[in-house]
């Protein structure tokens, strides 16, 4: 079921995308005139902005932030209103531009599904709290078909230890999620990811220094989110949307490509699609944008952003590359995959799944060894500068500090740690 329902989430956006864009090409922002990408996503914002205010507080909780607060706090289940809401509103958000995601509300429907299962055949506590993790997983393998990826991303991300009897439904969640993306969507279903090689070990030194920027980039990323977030924390929802709407529609006259999802940029960047001016333009507004839209609570994901900005600086190196030594052999592609995942690794605190999602995607056993390379550079240099915390639980203290002035706050207010969980052996 929750590989079913994200299925039919991403189909919402693509059919949105291929009435409302130019030549019926999803992800094809570039087209559209300059006045109508400001547009967009001020209007969106509008819409989406005017919905929420009506509702209540609680039910504005969205995305993964909102599936931590469930498996951290160990509620009964996650309600039906905040998924229904993720739905129309994550839909909304990524077709009218703004710089977010689809596998960020993937992972709460898919958690959400199976939460409110469990609810109707009244399982216990442990197994509602494990069904829902399972969910997440099966989301994260439908999107990008990495089954193994989403088990990791399990227990990494949303802190469910692992024991045999804990990771045996996660495993059979991901791989049905999986099948049922590649019987829809084929074997790449997010980008098409490129044949990738290091030229040579000569290159390792670059991985490095690139996988210490991306760091460096992710910590930034982070604290941004945080400090927006907390610069807004008693904002209404209809003046941050608008606010989001209006950074993504000004950045999006020089900046085309942060609009909506991204991946068509990615795949550009595959195949050594963009100069250096382009990419740069990208890496800081994609950044700028995605920052706004998180902190600002707009209701859609930042790991497609991640992949995106960690892409084109792997992109910019390549081009680097090829501009200092002829001699060079390697490609944009194996670069711009490194960069994916690192930025990946040290923004969602998440290091081995985007290790392992690396090899998903190219089925290259030989990128191994570059990958951990650059994976663990991000995130020793992430870590340098704000510790454990990953942009999700850089969300989740802002909104508990919220929530704490709030007469019906989401969940009790326990203290918030800066990652680890140690609850209840899970």
């Amino acid at each position: 079921m929750a590989g079913v329902l994200v299925t039919l989430f991403r189909f919402a956006i693509d059919f949105s995308q291929y009435w409302l864009l130019p030549d019926g090409q999803t992800g094809n922002y570039e087209a559209l005139p300059g006045w109508l990408r400001f547009l967009l996503p001020v209007a969106g914002a509008l819409v989406v902005g005017l919905i929420f205010e009506r509702l209540p507080a609680g039910q504005r909780a969205v995305g993964i932030v909102h599936v931590l607060n469930y498996l951290r706090f160990r509620k009964q289940r996650l309600p039906l209103t905040n998924a229904v809401v993720q739905f129309f509103g994550g839909w909304l958000a990524i077709v009218s531009g703004h710089s977010v995601d689809r596998e960020g509300p993937g992972v709460h429907l898919g958690a959400a599904t199976t939460s409110l299962l469990t609810a109707r055949i009244k399982l216990n506590e442990d197994d509602s709290y494990l069904l829902a993790a399972a969910g997440g997983a099966a989301a994260i393998a439908a999107a990008f078909n990495t089954p193994l990826a989403g088990v990791i991303f399990v227990i990494e991300v949303l802190r469910v230890r692992y024991t045999i009897t804990n990771i045996l439904p996660v495993i059979v969640a991901s791989v049905v999620g999986a099948i049922i993306g590649r019987l829809v969507y084929g074997p790449s279903p997010a980008f098409d990811v490129p044949a990738v090689s290091i030229g040579s070990l000569i290159e390792l030194p670059m991985i490095l220094v690139m996988g210490v920027l991306i760091g460096l980039l992710a910590a930034g990323f982070i604290l941004a989110v945080q400090y927006i977030a907390t610069q807004t924390i008693n904002w209404r929802p209809l003046p941050a949307y608008v606010l989001a709407g209006l950074v993504t529609g000004v950045l999006a006259q020089w900046a085309p490509e942060i609009m909506g999802l991204s991946y068509d940029a990615l795949n550009r960047i595959f195949h050594n699609g963009m100069d250096l001016q382009t990419l740069l333009l990208l890496v800081v507004a994609k950044l700028v944008a995605t920052a706004f839209a998180i902190g600002l609570r707009v209701p859609g994901g930042l790991i497609g952003p991640s992949l995106v900005v960690g892409g084109s600086v792997g992109g910019i190196i390549a081009l680097l590359l090829f501009e200092w030594s002829t001699d060079y052999t390697g490609t944009a592609g194996f670069y711009a995959m490194i960069g994916m995942v690192a930025m990946m690794g040290a923004v969602l605190r998440a290091p081995l799944a985007a290790l392992v999602a690396l090899v998903e995607l190219t089925g290259n056993l030989n990128i191994i060894l570059p990958g951990m390379l650059a994976v663990v550079a991000a995130e020793i240099a992430a870590r340098s500068l704000v510790g454990e915390t990953s942009a999700f639980t850089a969300i989740l203290k802002v909104q508990h500090a919220r929530e704490a002035t709030q007469d019906h706050p989401e969940v009790p207010q326990p203290a918030m740690d800066d990652g680890n969980d140690t609850k209840s052996g899970r």
